[in-house]
């Protein structure tokens, strides 16, 4: 039985190290793990150019827990409130369309403060290899930081809700845990699930989760272990899964899915709806 074992973790370690176990990534595999891939890094096709509308916010700067400067893409709401939505970029990096998503959340909701958080330093990348680099190389260390800084820049009566695609929507949920008390919703497109049951049972808001059925890499399974836990903590939550890999709601990805991404769309604004009319 030894042997077997023995024999299995070898298997399971040259897989990963040759970059040939993206299908079997489990939920406490880090996101910077399942980055060094190179089948998930293949996944990504180049961003299209950006072709959207200026921007309606601007870039600001804030001071992040560890002293040095942060930087994000700020709308203010159109008069003082607690309701803030913070909002987590791809792998890419804190580009154009980021930003679009962040201008189109504002139109709808003119009763929050828009952030969206660079965890790159101002780094973005316009192709796979980049994108790989950075979001593999990124520090944990650093990005708590940098979201502690964006909690104590929104305030200790801040009601926060976080939202992010990819990379970030696996920060979209440590972002819902760092913000404790002040969590006050938490969205998820295809992010890394968190597996840590002290964490979950401690999970300070309610979910909404938005999957792909045929995404290879945050797979179906890793979710439905995730839900599990989360029933089992108590933890309220709604998950969605849609006919989709993979990034099929990012407007960027050639292989965009249009109408998936509009129904996700419409849940997530229903969602936001109720979070900010609280307030």
């Amino acid at each position: 039985m030894k042997n077997t074992m023995l024999l299995l973790a070898i298997l399971i370690g040259f897989n990963v190290a040759k970059g040939q176990s993206c299908c079997k990534m489990t939920s406490n595999q880090s996101f910077s793990q399942l980055a060094m891939n190179d089948q998930f890094a293949a996944a990504h096709l180049d961003p299209l150019p950006f072709a959207g509308e200026k921007e309606k916010g601007k870039v600001i700067q804030f001071p992040a827990k560890d002293n040095a400067t942060a930087n994000g893409y700020f709308l203010q709401a159109e008069s003082p409130t607690k309701n803030w939505l913070f909002i987590y970029h791809e792998w890419w990096g804190l580009n154009q369309y980021i930003k679009q998503e962040a201008d189109k959340f504002r139109k709808e909701f003119g009763n929050c403060n828009i952030l969206a958080i660079d965890l790159y330093d101002g780094a973005v990348a316009t192709d796979a290899k980049k994108a790989q680099e950075l979001s593999s190389s990124m520090k944990s260390e650093r990005a708590i930081s940098i979201i502690e800084g964006a909690i104590a820049y929104a305030g200790g009566d801040a009601k926060i809700v976080s939202l992010g695609w990819c990379l970030g929507g696996g920060w979209s949920l440590q972002s819902a845990m760092l913000a404790s008390g002040q969590a006050n919703g938490c969205v998820v497109y295809y992010g890394m699930p968190e597996s840590n049951e002290q964490k979950i049972v401690k999970f300070p808001c309610d979910i909404l989760g938005i999957y792909g059925k045929y995404d290879k890499f945050i797979t179906s399974e890793m979710i439905i272990d995730f839900e599990s836990k989360l029933n089992a903590s108590g933890i309220p939550h709604n998950f969605k899964f849609y006919n989709a890999e993979h990034a099929f709601a990012n407007p960027s990805n050639p292989k965009h899915n249009v109408e998936a991404t509009k129904d996700a769309y419409a849940l997530t604004l229903e969602y936001l709806r109720t979070k900010f009319n609280e307030q």
